[in-house]
């Protein structure tokens, strides 16, 4: 839906008409309604008009930063030669919004789809930052079809507490753990929501979804490359904003498209940065749902085989030490870019949001230093993250190898199941819980269909008695997610979750689990003869009554699918057509 050259009598016209065109054109009553709805003056008739989607809520402190960024994407556009055009949208705070805002997800895609179709827009910049509207802005654009980039928001300062930089999630999910072992006491954890309170705007400073996410929108092409990692609310994201402007007018001219951006090659760039940054496993489950629209392969074996001998190439909580503050200080994706390339690791022949081969980009890029290392001295070897398959998990299960235990990664131990995460908060305090460290922790429940919205629920605390004896990890196994800034033994996302007929809805106290990272295999050794039986007294699922929760519940799509909405698919060329509409009065 790029902007087409009209002929006359075969020789080319001097101006180009854009898809808004169909809206302002003409001396007709609807072409003059249309003009003065959107206050066209005569000077800017013919110019592409850029929405601009304001994904910024006080309920949404990730984002809380972008109405200072609106006047530089602004006067981009319109140094550029375009109209810019500012329009509100569904801001999905992770914070806040329950059970998940993953839940939420593909509303918002819907929602930004549906604004590219109905109003006379020839390009977007998406505001996006917050976990959940990265990826539903990649998704809408990727729908939409229209030249698209995202801006992201830029990360959170990161408090002291003590001398110590406080990572976002990370470090507070590390406190939780010595608390719940007696050793912080409640002066010392009502200072630390004191200090939190001050890390101002911006997304989570670790390598957390946000920071994982941004990274992908680099790798995909969709953002201007080397913005993971600003500092929420300077001047350099003041700049990045300016140039997004620029930068989304000459897509425009170009009729450069997101499907022209988000190839087979990209995507599987992108996976293959997830492993070298120790990222969160909540992406995989993103690019699925963008992969599904354009009908490329995300399928988890093939994955797991790209991730194969990718090692940990940056030292960022959770996986490591630093913050993404001091990644982007290292050089950020142009440095990591250069790193890879000169290992055989990335494909260098995708192009960058600015038409750049990515090559060229990582050619003048600094050398790795500080969190970024090089290939021969990585942080840890590869793999960083795995799929796996087996009995219980046939349809597979995504597990962060960087951030667990090893020697949980070859185990075998009864299970301790939980019907859902109400039920976990309780028992796990419960003194009569009969739990030993080799036990494996079952939560089920937790999936897209079953709570719905499939929430962080899967990285289950350690029950209080094992924490208070010194135990830090445990093997756990969940068809929910966990958040990217967790870390421990967790297996996630198991398909098909329990209340979609999964195994894992079967599996009861005491029953043998085992966890093969060598083998890629999860599986639950009980007889089929019992399985059989414990079919038949499944409960039945509860389902919302109305509203999204029940269509969603009713077409979400399992994990390793994305999520998605079965309806929202591409699988073929048709399915991806986007239907314009008709322009005529209202």
């Amino acid at each position: 839906m790029g902007p087409q050259q009209e002929e006359d009598d075969g020789r080319p016209a001097t101006t180009r008409r854009y898809r808004s065109g169909e809206w302002f054109d003409g001396d007709d009553e609807v072409a003059i309604l249309n003009r003065v709805a959107l206050r066209i003056p005569n000077g800017d008739q013919g110019k592409p008009v850029i929405g601009i989607a304001d994904t910024t809520s006080d309920l949404n402190p990730c984002n809380a930063a972008f109405p200072a960024l609106l006047p530089h994407i602004e006067r981009g556009v319109r140094d550029a030669g375009g109209v810019p055009a500012r329009f509100p949208a569904m801001s999905l705070g992770e914070d806040l919004m329950k059970p998940s805002a993953m839940l939420y997800r593909n509303l918002l895609s819907i929602e930004l789809e549906e604004h590219a179709r109905a109003y006379p827009l020839d390009g977007m910049v998406l505001l996006a930052n917050c976990d959940k509207t990265v990826p539903a802005a990649l998704m809408a654009a990727t729908s939409a079809g229209l030249p698209s980039l995202l801006l992201l928001g830029g990360a959170r300062s990161a408090p002291l507490l003590r001398g110590h930089r406080l990572g976002s999630g990370t470090d507070l999910w590390r406190l939780l753990e010595e608390r719940r072992a007696g050793q912080v006491g409640a002066d010392q954890w009502a200072e630390v929501e004191r200090v939190l309170s001050c890390a101002g705007p911006g997304s989570c400073n670790t390598m957390g979804t946000a920071s994982t996410m941004a990274l992908m929108t680099e790798a995909l092409g969709m953002c201007l490359p080397g913005i993971t990692g600003c500092r929420a609310g300077g001047n350099e994201l003041a700049d990045h904003a300016y140039r997004t402007g620029v930068e989304i007018v000459r897509l425009v001219t170009a009729g450069s498209t997101p499907q022209d951006q988000m190839t087979q090659q990209a995507l599987d760039n992108a996976y293959r940065i997830i492993a070298a940054v120790g990222g969160s496993t909540n992406a995989v489950i993103h690019l699925a749902a963008v992969a599904g629209r354009l009908g490329l392969d995300c399928g988890l074996s093939r994955i797991d085989r790209i991730w194969a001998d990718i090692p940990l190439l940056v030292d960022v909580e959770p996986c490591g030490s630093g913050l993404i503050h001091d990644f982007h200080a290292a050089g950020g994706y142009p440095t990591l870019a250069r790193v890879m390339i000169d290992a055989g690791l990335l494909d260098p022949a995708v192009t960058t949001a600015t038409g750049i081969p990515l090559v060229k980009l990582a050619r003048t890029a600094p050398e790795p230093s500080g969190v970024i290392r090089p290939a021969s001295d990585p942080v840890l070897p590869g793999p960083t993250l795995a799929a796996v398959f087996g009995t219980l998990a046939p349809d597979g299960a995504v597990i962060k190898v960087a951030a667990a235990s090893p020697e949980l990664l070859q185990h075998r131990g009864r299970a301790v199941v939980f019907q859902d995460y109400e039920e976990m908060r309780q028992r796990l305090d419960d003194d009569r819980l009969e739990i030993r460290a080799d036990d494996v922790i079952v939560v089920r429940g937790c999936g897209p269909v079953g709570v719905p919205g499939m929430p962080e629920w899967g990285m289950a605390p350690i029950p209080r008695r094992l924490a208070e004896a010194g135990v830090r990890d445990i093997l756990r196994i969940s068809d929910g997610r966990m958040s990217g800034t967790s870390f421990g033994t967790v297996v996630l996302h198991v398909a098909p979750e329990a209340a979609a007929g999964g195994p894992l809805g079967l599996v009861e106290d005491g029953d043998l689990i085992a966890l093969d990272l060598d083998q890629r295999r999860l599986d639950l050794y009980v007889e089929r003869a019992e399985l059989e039986r414990r079919v038949l007294g499944k409960p039945a699922q509860t389902n919302h009554l109305r509203g999204w929760p029940r269509h969603y519940q009713e077409h979400v799509l399992q994990a390793p699918d994305g999520c998605d909405m079965d309806y929202l698919t591409g699988p073929t060329p048709e399915a991806r057509r986007f239907i314009e509409p008709v322009v005529g009065r209202s």
